[in-house]
């Protein structure tokens, strides 16, 4: 990357951007609880009403699936317009669509799209699928206001802050979502999570960014610019690799995806679970708080990968022995490095990427990542439903497995886990020794040296002295 690159990729902030970055979080994050909330609802309501895995799985996998089709899309969008803008059409579209479902829903009756034998059910899943797709536009585009709002030296403590913020989000929204659909059903749940929406679009359209006026670092004639986020990949060495790295993680998700909440509602019933993954949501908190206020230290990379390992050790662990404070411990450990994970993919990026191209760089890198989770959901969702769990439970399977995984019903679940989790930690070691690896970590190091020179030789900039954009290159 050459110096004019890198000062592309370090834009200048304007004064007090941060309050205004502060803002744009709390927004989105409320959106983005308003989203999970009615997600986490149909996922809780659906495994509740038919008890079958594969249900569960396939509504847990398609979302991200879907987020894997249109991520080019979105990354597109975000580099072409205004982010603002991007967020509320991206806002305002969920808004209809969860309205639409909503009527839908009230239309059909509860009974009937229950019923898997007709196609209601699906219907109105394809079309809640569809608003909560929607909605994470603005997770991409969150991604950039860093890079726009936020100092460089700054950008590891940023992305911290966001995994904390999620993580809060993730305690309102699972309780709420176990608590909504088991005492007022699903209708209501739709209500409430479609009001909020509302209440964030009206918040949104009253917020101001400071945005400079869109340059793109090339022509963009296509609206999903798979070529230019490729080659805007392609052009840091090494960063294909970082994707790659961070779909690990994705991975073994995947596998969490399809089993773990039918694991936890078999253990403590839709409000029970609702309420420990609430409890358990708290490692998110804490993870992101972490690096809010220690960063990722000199390598980045590094800190992901070994992080990466643990996340396999802790999701093992987390079922080694069917007993509640296992799983729950276990868990919250796995929330707990997710934040830190994200936030070294999302640092990378913001360093060594121009600014004008990271609406792609992130969306081509969220369709890799973000079909990691369905694949391994969809693979192992039948497998666990049709074969490991039903053998597990036979005596002789209790016997075989019962020195290494104790007894009780779920100890397929347990297998399954098990495996996912050794096995990520083994490719986590095969990817800390390729040279890929190596030539990431350099680059970063050497981009950091590039950023203090183009400063003047200052060093690292101080984080109360920016430079003030000049008004006529300011957008709302």
């Amino acid at each position: 990357m050459t110096s004019t690159e890198t000062k592309l990729a370090t834009a200048e902030v304007p004064v007090h951007a941060f309050r205004t970055f502060v803002q744009v979080l709390a927004n989105t994050a409320v959106a983005n609880v308003t989203t999970s909330f009615l997600w986490f609802a149909l996922t809780f309501w659906a495994y509740a009403e038919t008890r079958n895995v594969i249900v569960a799985g396939v509504v847990a996998a398609s979302y991200m699936l879907f987020v894997s089709l249109f991520s080019m899309f979105f990354g597109t969008l975000v580099d072409r317009f205004r982010k603002k803008a991007v967020m509320t059409w991206a806002t305002l579209v969920a808004l209809i669509v969860f309205t639409i479902d909503a009527a839908l829903f009230f239309a059909i009756g509860e009974t009937g799209i229950i019923d898997l034998g007709r196609p209601w059910f699906w219907i109105f899943t394809v079309v809640l699928l569809g608003g909560a797709v929607v909605e994470q536009l603005r997770g991409i585009a969150l991604s950039t206001t860093v890079t726009l709002l936020v100092p460089d030296e700054r950008h590891a403590n940023a992305n911290g802050l966001v995994g904390t913020v999620q993580g809060v989000g993730m305690i309102v929204t699972s309780v709420f979502s176990g608590l909504s659909v088991a005492f007022l059903g699903m209708g209501w749940t739709l209500v409430i999570g479609t009001g909020a929406l509302a209440l964030t679009l009206v918040h949104l359209l009253l917020l101001r960014i400071p945005e400079r006026r869109i340059v793109p670092a090339e022509q963009v004639t296509r609206w999903v610019d798979v070529r230019g986020g490729r080659l805007a990949v392609c052009a840091v060495p090494g960063l294909l690799a970082l994707v790659l790295f961070t779909t690990l993680n994705n991975l073994f998700s995947g596998v969490a995806m399809a089993v773990m909440d039918p694991y936890g509602i078999e253990m403590f019933g839709v409000q029970g679970w609702g309420i420990w993954f609430a409890v358990m949501s708290t490692g998110f908190i804490v993870g992101g708080a972490v690096v809010a206020a220690k960063g990722l230290g000199r390598n980045p990379i590094r800190t992901m990968l070994l992080l990466v390992a643990a996340i396999g050790v802790a999701g093992a662990l987390s079922t080694i022995r069917e007993q509640g404070w296992v799983y729950i411990v276990g868990v919250w450990v796995f929330m707990a490095l997710i934040p830190a994970v994200e936030a070294a993919e999302q640092t990378v990026i913001q360093r060594v990427v121009p600014y004008e191209r990271q609406g792609r760089v992130f969306g081509f890198a969220n369709t890799f990542e973000a079909a990691a989770a369905p694949v391994t959901a969809l693979l192992i969702a039948p497998i666990a439903e049709l074969w490991i769990i039903p053998l597990l439970r036979t005596k002789e399977g209790l016997r075989l497995w019962e020195p290494l995984l104790g007894t009780g019903n779920n100890r397929g679940i347990a297998l399954i886990l098990l495996v996912s989790g050794i096995a990520c930690v083994i490719l986590t070691v095969i990817a800390m020794r390729t040279p890929q690896y190596r030539l990431l970590s350099r680059r970063y190091a050497d981009t950091a040296e590039e950023t203090c020179v183009d400063d003047g030789g200052a060093g690292t900039r101080a984080t109360t002295s920016y430079r003030s954009v000049d008004r006529s290159e300011v957008g709302s």
